[in-house]
């Protein structure tokens, strides 16, 4: 298989058993954790938390990555589509109010292939960094609810100095529109629980404010209340990003309320975190 599912178009080979591209995964399926997860925005979560697939790898590089282990250094366990779908199975028995799969772009595929042999009755989440191919969300159109892509920047700039991504940006934001395609504005079930929409996050960056001011804006612009909008203050340095000098620290209170109160002023509407939520507590235990 010449794989071409992410922008990076590597055209590696991927058997069952090994990855040769920029991910390094094979076709086979590897799993970091399957769980409820509790810390989604509210309308995806609920009371009950989303049944939450996290898959091994990533197509980005982020050096502050708060997952690295599973999304860098490709820690997980091997898992057939049906012994996930037999785990989904038993988290939605326990009230789990939507499914997500959690950076699942290298295996799109599977993806549709578990929805098929699944069939939820309940939301599915398409839960991305926005580094997506326009084909590659036209696929998931029918399969997916909702999506819950990030655009973390406001330029290619720092998409490449951040991310190993020199058109993020570009990339990202046409992969934004096409989901909104999809997607339309949101509806929501009697419970508040997101049916169907698009959710754009962001994670404020200390020292990079007019990055966040810059990205409310241009989704003010562009979309206003056809989507809703999640501001991010979860960060703490992890990765390479410990020994960074613009991001070996969180994030201030300042900072957040200088883009907190753009987004407050701003044509969208949706989710603040509390400064709290950036504590190591709220990084999951990668085991299945």
């Amino acid at each position: 298989m010449k794989c071409t599912l992410c922008p990076r178009n590597c055209k590696a080979e991927r058997t069952l058993t090994t990855g040769k591209g920029y991910c390094k995964i094979p076709q086979d399926i590897f799993v970091g954790r399957i769980a409820p997860h509790y810390w989604e925005e509210p309308v995806i979560s609920g009371k009950n938390g989303t049944a939450a697939v996290f898959f091994t790898g990533c197509t980005l590089g982020c050096i502050y990555c708060q997952n690295s282990e599973i999304s860098q250094l490709n820690q997980g366990k091997k898992m057939s589509v049906g012994e996930i779908c037999n785990k989904i199975s038993e988290l939605l028995k326990q009230g789990c109010e939507t499914v997500s799969f959690i950076t699942p772009t290298h295996y799109i595929n599977k993806v549709k292939e578990i929805i098929d042999t699944l069939k939820p009755k309940v939301p599915v989440v398409y839960n991305t960094s926005g580094y997506e191919t326009g084909e590659g969300i036209k696929s998931l159109n029918g399969y997916i609810d909702i999506y819950l892509p990030d655009l973390k920047y406001s330029s290619n700039a720092l998409g490449k100095e951040y991310s190993n991504a020199d058109n993020y940006f570009d990339v990202a934001s046409r992969a934004i529109e096409e989901m909104v395609l999809q997607t339309g504005a949101p509806i929501y079930n009697n419970e508040n629980i997101l049916q169907r929409g698009t959710v754009v996050r962001n994670l404020v960056l200390p020292n990079h404010t007019r990055n966040s001011i810059e990205v409310i804006e241009y989704l003010s612009e562009k979309y206003g209340d056809t989507i809703l909008f999640s501001l991010m203050g979860q960060y703490i340095p992890c990765h390479e990003a410990i020994n960074h000098p613009k991001l070996n620290r969180k994030i201030t209170k300042r900072e957040y309320q200088k883009v907190l109160n753009v987004f407050e002023n701003s044509n969208l509407t949706g989710f603040c975190q509390e400064l709290s939520s950036a504590d190591e507590s709220y990084i999951p235990n990668w085991a299945i």
